[in-house]
């Protein structure tokens, strides 16, 4: 199997960990923004990608969205008409109603005024059921249980990284704008989701009560 080959201004890592860990500890070390560090060996399909933003962290976490778009958009593109893509604001992806794996997101800082040094993107979407008897965990799904399975984890990579570019590039010359209104197209919302402000944040309401969560909110401790 020959390895993926990334537009402009990406370049891959191979490697037989955890690509969100090598991505962090690359990312300390100073690299390049633009590494996407997968991992095709196993039941999942796992990548992440380093950035280097040059807005503050609050602006910066745009990224989890416009690469969920970027994924559902690659996922539309080659898979069959029937298989409905959604997102949720937690960066759970839904295929066909059920959860298919998901994005997270890590920072150098977690100030949302501040610049960070780095900020990584992961991705893992299961392929491969993980039991003989899906029908157990009608919630939870993987993309060869989902009529997906002439779908090749190096094809699915490739389109990622390109529909993602697309949208990056969106976002350095549109702002927030098209992110919201791509991303509310397919949003599939919890109980009490309301909308989104313009930096993406979630606007909820909990006993009558309006709450309102940054994106910021989702990332994972380092």
């Amino acid at each position: 199997m020959t390895g993926p080959v990334f537009p402009p201004l990406f370049t891959g890592q191979a490697t037989v960990d955890d690509p969100m860990q090598v991505a962090v500890d690359m990312a300390r070390q100073g690299c390049d923004a633009g590494t996407i560090v997968y991992n095709l060996s196993g039941r999942d399909l796992r990548a992440a990608i380093i950035f280097a933003p040059e807005v503050p962290l609050a602006q910066a976490m745009a990224m989890l969205p416009v690469c969920g778009i970027g994924f559902q958009n690659a996922l539309g593109s080659v898979a069959p008409p029937e298989v409905a893509v959604h997102l949720k604001w937690d960066g759970t992806i839904i295929v066909n109603g059920a959860a298919c794996g998901a994005l997270t997101a890590q920072s150098a800082t977690g100030a949302q005024n501040q610049l960070p040094d780095w900020l990584t993107i992961g991705l893992t979407v299961p392929l491969w059921p993980e039991n003989d008897a899906p029908g157990e965990t009608p919630d939870i799904t993987a993309l060869y249980a989902e009529g997906c399975s002439d779908i090749t984890p190096v094809d699915l990579l490739e389109g990622w990284a390109r529909h993602t570019l697309v949208w990056i590039n969106r976002w350095l010359d549109e702002g927030t704008r098209p992110i919201h209104a791509e991303f509310t197209v397919l949003w599939q919302k919890n109980e009490g989701e309301l909308s989104l402000d313009p930096d993406l944040g979630l606007l909820s309401k909990s006993d009558d009560v309006m709450i309102l969560m940054p994106l910021t909110t989702l990332l994972e401790p380092v």
